[in-house]
């Protein structure tokens, strides 16, 4: 199904703050819009307020000022109409594992004005789109991880939600299961519904969002492009694998940081506007075949690491 798109934003929060008792500040005068269609990522240490702020936006905790609207629909004035277009996937599985999958969609769905005929139907659709078509009749305590976070996203996408909030989807799952649920999220942004992600793997965000905001302390430290916010990096880093063991005299090069990371491989930090060839002749002078190359880290965790002073959240 193919959501139609609006100029309206899909979130738009305003000033929004967030006190709780002992003057604890949550929240300080959040301000954040996400566009319809987006696939947004919302990032920031433990403690740093997502947690709250999502929290806010699904109506499950009052904000103590400022605004937050779904598609144009106030949440606390106009809670039903907001929740009606929002869906949550939310970090814990949540759902009665003695129930089968199909019945947990259906149930689901009926509880949301969803008539049975139909949400048998979407049941069907979605149990296919998350791979769990064979599974739909057996209890759900006998899925695999894997298998009950899909089954999450399935049951939020019953709803029919225009903006689908998933809180780290795939925590606890392999690689393999993580990258399917990958495909999954880009089918389901591509046929419209807006995705607001939070996620400890910052890969993932990188390989799945255009746009993002990284919030720590309770404040928005950065927001906008992906792109355009990797480009604030100035420094890289990277592993060189070499050939034999590392010399205790590294080479001088002026700019570039080079350590020993082990006894085969040497860490390389410099300028992003420096030539990476400089190293690598001044490599070759020293005597040092370099066998491969990488990056030392994903682009974005460096930035995070960067805006969040070495990823040390609020308490």
């Amino acid at each position: 199904m193919q959501i139609p798109m609006t100029q309206t934003p899909a979130l738009e929060v305003t000033d929004l703050r967030k006190t709780y008792s002992g003057r604890v500040e949550a929240l300080k005068s959040i301000n954040l819009s996400v566009a319809p269609g987006d696939f947004f990522a919302l990032l920031g240490p433990n403690g740093a307020g997502k947690s709250t702020l999502i929290g806010i936006i699904c109506s499950l905790v009052n904000a103590s000022s400022g605004a937050v609207r779904v598609f144009g629909e106030e949440v606390a004035k106009n809670r039903s109409a907001a929740m009606r277009l929002l869906g949550l996937v939310p970090q814990e599985i949540n759902f009665n594992l003695f129930e089968k999958p199909f019945d947990i969609l259906v149930n689901y769905a009926g509880f949301y004005g969803v008539p049975r005929a139909e949400a048998i139907v979407r049941a069907d659709e979605e149990l296919a789109r998350a791979q769990l078509s064979e599974k739909a009749h057996t209890m759900s305590r006998t899925l695999s991880g894997g298998m009950k976070r899909r089954l999450m996203i399935a049951r939020a996408m019953m709803t029919r939600p225009r903006l689908l909030i998933l809180d780290e989807p795939t925590a606890g799952v392999d690689i393999e299961i993580r990258r399917g649920m990958w495909k999954t999220l880009r089918d389901i942004n591509a046929a419209g519904t807006t995705i607001i992600l939070t996620t400890h793997y910052l890969e993932e965000a990188e390989n799945l969002c255009r746009n993002l905001a990284i919030i720590d302390h309770g404040q928005i430290v950065a927001a906008g492009p992906m792109r355009e916010l990797l480009a604030r990096l100035d420094v890289e880093g990277f592993i060189f694998d070499i050939d034999g063991e590392v010399p205790a005299q590294l080479p001088l090069v002026e700019g570039v940081t080079l350590t020993s990371a082990n006894s085969h491989c040497i860490e390389v930090d410099m300028p992003r506007a420096l030539d990476l060839n400089r190293v690598f002749n001044a490599m070759a002078d020293a005597g040092i075949r370099v066998r491969s190359m990488r990056n030392k880290s994903n682009r974005l965790e460096e930035l995070f690491v960067h805006l969040t002073g070495n990823g040390k959240g609020a308490a």
